[in-house]
This record gives C-alpha cells, sequence and structure tokens, in this order.
C-alpha cells in the first residue's frame, strides 16, 4: 500500500543562502547545534536536517515506510519580500523542487510556490510552474501581508487555476491578530488554524469557490476549525443577508467539496472530519519535520480509524494520487 504525506515542508538549500547573503525581510539566526532558524512575526522554525537535506529526507522516509511525499515550501513564505524579491525567491524554490522531483521522482512529487505579493507574476509563475515544471498546483498561504486570498486581486489566478483544474492548497501564515498570540508559541498551536478557518470561510462568503468551481481547494490542518464549525456557517448563510450575497447555497456545501489533510492526530477530530468530507477528501499529513508534526502518528492515527482498509488506503494515498496524477492509487 502507498503511503504519500500530503503535508510537508522544504527549505532549498539555495533558498537559505539567497536570504542570507542577500536582500531579505527574514532574520536567519542559529541555534546551539547550528540549525538555521528563520524567524517571522510571533514564530519561528528550526530548520533541522530534515528541513534542508533531501538526502537525510529520503532515508528517512525509507525508515518511516512512506512512499512519496508532496514537497511544499512554508512560512514565512517569498510574499513577505519586496515584489522583485519575492518572484526572485519563488522561482528559485520552484526550481529546485523541480530538480528534487527530476532526481527523485519516485519519493517526492511538489507543488509550487508563489509571489502572491506581486499578482501579474504570481500568476505567470503559476503558468510556468505547471507547464515548465509539470506541477499540478500550488501551495497559498492564508493571508498575504493581511490581504484576505479571496481579495480580487487574486481571481487571475484562480481564473487560470479553475481553467487547469489546479489544486491550490492553503497553508496558515502568520495570522491576522498575530500580536495577541506571541507567548506560548500560540501563532503555530491556535493561530493557524484559525487563520486557515478565516481564509476559507472569506473564500466560501466571497463567491470565489462557486465563481471557480474546477480548482481543487485543500485545507492544511484538517481545516483549522472548519468540520467543527461549518453549522455554524450554514447559520449565518440562512440569519444574514451579507452572508447570501455572492452564494445561493449553505457554505457546508461548498467546504464539503474541499479536501483536508489529516495534520490533527486526534482520533475523535479525525471521525468529524470524515463524517463531515468523508473518507475520499482526506490526505495523509505529518507535518514533518516540524517539532509538532510526525510521521509515524500519521501513519498510526489513521490505521486506528474504525472505517473499512478501502477507505484508509485512500486516505493513506489513493486520494493524492488520484488529484496530482501520481499513478500511485
Amino acid at each position: 500500500m502507498s503511503i504519500i504525506d500530503f503535508h510537508n515542508h522544504f527549505y532549498p538549500p539555495e533558498y537559505l543562502e539567497a536570504i542570507q547573503s542577500g536582500p531579505s525581510n527574514v532574520v536567519v539566526t542559529r541555534d546551539a547545534e547550528g540549525n538555521p532558524l528563520v524567524h517571522y512575526p510571533g514564530d519561528y522554525n528550526i530548520l533541522v536536517p530534515g528541513h534542508r537535506d533531501i538526502a537525510f529526507r529520503a532515508a528517512v522516509l525509507d525508515r518511516a515506510g512512506v512512499t512519496r511525499q508532496v514537497l511544499s515550501f512554508t512560512t514565512p513564505g517569498t510574499h513577505v519580500e519586496s515584489p522583485d524579491r519575492a518572484v526572485e525567491l519563488a522561482r528559485m524554490v520552484n526550481d529546485a523542487f523541480a530538480g528534487i522531483v527530476r532526481e527523485r521522482g519516485s519519493q517526492f512529487a511538489a507543488l509550487a510556490t508563489l509571489p502572491m505579493n506581486a499578482p501579474d507574476a504570481c500568476l505567470a509563475e503559476l503558468e510556468r510552474a505547471a507547464g515548465d515544471l509539470g506541477f499540478r498546483g500550488a501551495m497559498l498561504f492564508s493571508n498575504i501581508n493581511g490581504v484576505a486570498l479571496s481579495d480580487p486581486r487574486f481571481w487571475p489566478l484562480y481564473r487560470y487555476a479553475n481553467e487547469t483544474n489546479a489544486v491550490l492548497y492553503i497553508h496558515p501564515s502568520f495570522p491576522v491578530g498575530v500580536e495577541a498570540m506571541t507567548d506560548y508559541w500560540l501563532t503555530p498551536l491556535l493561530g493557524f488554524p484559525f487563520d486557515t478557518t478565516l481564509a476559507a470561510a472569506k473564500l466560501v462568503f466571497s463567491g470565489v469557490v462557486d465563481r471557480y468551481p474546477g480548482i481543487q481547494w485543500i485545507l492544511c490542518h484538517l481545516g483549522g476549525t472548519i468540520p467543527y464549525l461549518a453549522e455554524r456557517l450554514d447559520r449565518g448563510y440562512y440569519a444574514f443577508r451579507e452572508c447570501r450575497e455572492n452564494i445561493n447555497r449553505p457554505p457546508s456545501e461548498y467546504l464539503k467539496r474541499f479536501y483536508y489533510d489529516t495534520v490533527n492526530f486526534d482520533a475523535g477530530a479525525l471521525r468529524l472530519a470524515l463524517d463531515f468530507a468523508g473518507a475520499d477528501h482526506l490526505l495523509a499529513g505529518s507535518d514533518y519535520p516540524h517539532q509538532i508534526g510526525s510521521l509515524q502518528r500519521m501513519v498510526t492515527s489513521i490505521e486506528r480509524l474504525e472505517i473499512p482498509e478501502e477507505a484508509k488506503t485512500r486516505i493513506l494515498g489513493g486520494n493524492a494520487a488520484r488529484l496530482l496524477g501520481l499513478g500511485d492509487e
């Protein structure tokens, strides 16, 4: 049985060198073990070898029995830079990902990263990533320097993604209101799932999801709080005229078409997501190699679900293979 880890992150060495040697708004320090620390508002990432050494990572996957990972970039993203620098760094990351897929395609696929603070260049980069590099989609951050993903400036990007049935994978960035979450690691623990929830709700209520039905939307971290709060969004649809201006169905009907990765290893939460979206719309994810990620718990949390084995097979790899055309269904 193929196991495909849809939620994990990699920083190409070329990118790390570039933000340390050239202009960047990202601060990089080192810990006592020599690992780079990448700082951004309210949080920082400790880049252990699995974040930046693809050979090390490949060996870890072999030992863990994980067939393949879908590589994606992560916070702070390129959109925190000036627009020109964001374009340059996004191209660098995508070229590096494409090189890994060419050399190690049996173990890795990839999603593009985009310079979302430069919308015209962002569209051009998705077209290049899809055409020249063969990516099936991109990872988007939940807000772009405070601008919602539902903003009309991004609609040309969605128009192209809709025409190509692209995958758009929403990962949280430092959340709106981050200043209230700077202690106790609350930015990644609570702020991230809240910001994902906010992004998904705005995409639905704004009519973006309805307008572009060909996009394959995916939410990180089991959708933030979407499976838990979808009924409340539906109540808003019936109660408030503003919630019906751009859509003609309750929000849950759109949100059940989304895909959700399983980076919430709690059995009750996974069952709730299963009841909400179905086994065909869950994707195994580990959040490797972040401190709160786990390849082992990714697998065991799914294997322990009281569902048919065929459904577990789809969640562990079949759904991802179908979405990305990986031939591992």
